[in-house]
């Protein structure tokens, strides 16, 4: 870009901005170092819908586990619901009404009258959407457990499944990891089609929900379309329902099933194997619930270690403070420090201060190096090197954090890129690519999209295929790894395989980019993220490629077009559902913090989307305690399921905008001496910020 007139007022706005710039980073550090905990890592709450603290009422009452705490489970559900009676999957997301019936049930276990207001409000809302006629495939196996709907209108789960080997198209590692871990004890739980009582007593047919009903007298309700109109689902469809249909007659000749005992042998086997010395299975919530139900059903007390210690697992997964107390999907330990030290690094720490070094160190000891996990099956011939999300997941690293792992390490001292931890966790990610070119988050060539058509897959998760966000963040990780290694020691070898890597990865990347000119964000919301990432990596390998400029300019005219009149960016979780309100959404903090990350990369610091991004990261700085600062972010940012589940990082709010401002300061150093000037054409000054005269001069 080219300077204009200098005008001293825009001289004084520059220069005030960069020194307020500094002081919010000043009072975000502060901040990072408050929480941080007593072993040097970070880990903030995570947020979900309320089905997951709804679920954990349901086993408990199914164990028999007195609910302690019972209060403080109502309270926080109560406060969850919406002015509508519903409950939702996400703040600021239309009433679910999978979320508002769990909800309810629990609600009435815990004593709540359905003469309450609020029982009233709900038991409105979910009628209107056509009751418990109308729930999911999962919320069915909940209320199947307790006789509110009946274990026939459930799809078969034959645990003979555990038998196909993994050569062939269907097996349970053809599916992606969070639901292989969830199906194998469902499969003993389907078997046992046992009913729990609740606290009206036991029965088949428990008329407890009754008043959720439409028709309470038929809940004999299909969950897929009738076999005699073909013409009404696609013919995968039809398929797996006609297997399902033909399944549950079979089911009725119990000699027929000569290999069910063996099969549920193994499905235990699998889940004892799976399960972590600390009792945690996967790191997520459903598969620790199904597995100590499965186990019970086999018959382990519990008082026997295996059950035992998943119970304490799960507790150690609930959130207690002044909202109620609830239960996360899962920990987020790894991601939240590896995330936070970029933050620290990128706002200016000394790599030799010793609180970084001690988070440093904390973060080498979670890279599993053991014998363990799922991803062997397709990649056997590769050595580990990974890093797993939670505190205690041995068997499923994911790539994502692993990529993000590397990133903090050589931010915090560029000499580890020589490193074994760094080399080994490039060489695992290398292995885990994909046929495509990209990267999943935990398997490789898991990209069999017409599983999901199986009726069991109402969330469409039964795949992990490769993503642009976390292909975006892996050529990252790379390309500044092969910047490092000009003054570094990187071994050759290393070197060479992850530059093949990365060129496959952009090839997948240039396929995946929208006519807009942006990604999609598989892990985070929504298209915002995805271009941030794609463009953080992207950056690195632009030098004279003229492909790779080209799509650098369409994304970073899109991020532009897309910044609000506030100065922030935010998007909306609806955008899954509806790709016209890509980019469109209330500015949050983490979302701001991820177009500025991208425009950074691509642009002057001067330029005015970034200066308006940043006086906005600066101007919404609150809840001030003294000399700390954080930014208020009540949305969800993070993705679980697409248009399913949404994830409120707690912590997003905070490392990503420490990020973003830390990498604008060190941006505005390194510009030319002088003073710091708004450098914007004369037109700009006129209000013209057209893409063209913005952008193509970076490139």
């Amino acid at each position: 870009m080219t300077s204009d007139t200098l005008n001293p007022a825009r001289e004084d706005r520059s220069v005030d901005l960069y020194t307020r710039a500094r002081q919010s980073i000043k009072l975000a550090i502060n901040h990072a170092w408050n929480i941080r905990k007593s072993d040097h890592h970070w880990h903030g709450e995570l947020k979900a819908n309320t089905a997951i603290t709804s679920q954990q009422i349901f086993f408990l009452q199914s164990l028999g586990i007195p609910i302690e705490d019972a209060g403080a489970y109502r309270k926080y559900l109560l406060s969850q619901q919406q002015s509508d009676g519903s409950w939702t999957i996400a703040p600021d997301y239309p009433g679910d009404v999978n979320m508002s019936a769990e909800s309810y049930l629990a609600l009435k276990i815990l004593g709540v009258s359905p003469d309450d207001p609020a029982m009233i409000l709900g038991k409105s809302f979910i009628r209107r959407c056509g009751g418990i006629a109308k729930v999911r495939i999962f919320t069915r196996i909940y209320f199947a457990q307790f006789g509110l709907f009946p274990w026939g209108a459930v799809p078969q789960l034959p645990a003979e499944f555990i038998f196909l080997p993994s050569i062939l198209p269907i097996n349970i590692y053809r599916l992606s990891s969070w639901a292989r871990s969830t199906l194998v004890p469902l499969f003993i739980i389907r078997h046992h089609e046992k009913i729990y009582a609740l606290p009206n007593g036991l029965s088949a047919n428990n008329t407890y929900l009754d008043e959720l009903w439409l028709d309470p007298s038929n809940k004999y309700v299909p969950y897929a379309p009738s076999l005699l109109t073909p013409w009404s689902s696609d013919p995968i469809s039809l398929f797996f329902s006609a297997v399902d249909t033909w399944l549950s007659v079979l089911g009725k000749f119990q000699p027929l099933w000569m290999f069910r005992g063996l099969a549920r042998k193994k499905c235990i086997r699998w889940i004892v194997e799976h399960q972590e010395k600390e009792g945690d299975w996967a790191g997520i919530i459903p598969p620790m619930h199904g597995g100590v139900q499965a186990l019970v059903l086999e018959g382990f007390s519990v008082k026997d270690k295996p059950v035992k210690n998943a119970i304490d697992a799960i507790e150690r997964f609930t959130w207690h403070d002044e909202q109620g107390k609830r239960l996360q999907s899962c920990l987020s330990p790894v991601w939240d420090t590896v995330l936070m030290v970029r933050g620290l690094c990128d706002a200016g720490i000394d790599q030799d201060d010793q609180r970084i070094r001690d988070s440093i160190k904390w973060i080498k000891s979670k890279q599993i190096l053991g014998q363990d996990g799922d991803w062997r099956i397709f990649s056997g011939s590769i050595e580990p090197g990974g890093f797993s999300f939670e505190y205690n997941n041995t068997w499923y690293p994911d790539v994502d954090d692993t990529a993000a792992a590397i990133l903090a390490v050589i931010s915090q001292d560029p000499v580890g890129v020589g490193s074994s931890t760094v080399a080994k966790a490039a060489m695992w990610i290398c292995g885990m690519q994909n046929r495509d070119g990209g990267w999943a988050a935990f398997d490789i060539n898991n990209d069999k999209l017409w599983l999901n058509k199986i009726p069991f897959s109402d969330m469409n998760a039964l795949c992990d295929p490769s993503s642009a966000d976390v292909t975006g963040r892996i050529l990252e990780a790379f390309g500044l790894m092969i910047q490092l290694s000009e003054s570094e020691y990187l071994e050759p070898k290393i070197l060479e395989t992850i530059s093949l890597a990365c060129n496959r990865g952009i090839r997948y990347l240039s396929q995946e980019q929208t006519p807009s000119g942006s990604w999609y964000g598989r892990w985070g919301s929504n298209y915002i993220y995805g271009t941030s990432n794609v463009i953080c990596g992207l950056t690195y390998f632009s030098t004279e490629d003229d492909q790779i400029q080209e799509m650098l300019s369409s994304a970073t005219h899109w991020l532009q077009e897309m910044q609000n009149p506030d100065g922030g960016w935010g998007e909306d979780l609806q955008s899954y559902q509806d790709p016209s309100r890509a980019g469109k959404g209330p500015s949050t903090a983490s979302q701001t913090a991820w177009a500025l990350m991208a425009l950074l990369a691509t642009a002057s610091p001067y330029h005015r989307a970034i200066t308006d991004g940043v006086a906005y990261l600066v101007n919404t700085q609150t809840d001030i305690q003294g000399t700390s600062a954080v930014w208020p972010e009540s949305r969800y940012t993070g993705t679980g399921f697409p248009n399913h589940f949404y994830i409120g990082y707690s912590l997003y709010r905070h490392y990503f905008p420490l990020m973003a401002l830390g990498r604008y300061i060190k941006a505005i150093e390194m510009e030319l001496p002088g003073p710091m000037i708004d450098i914007r054409t004369s037109e700009q000054e006129k209000g013209d910020d057209s893409p063209d005269s913005a952008y193509d001069s970076n490139f």
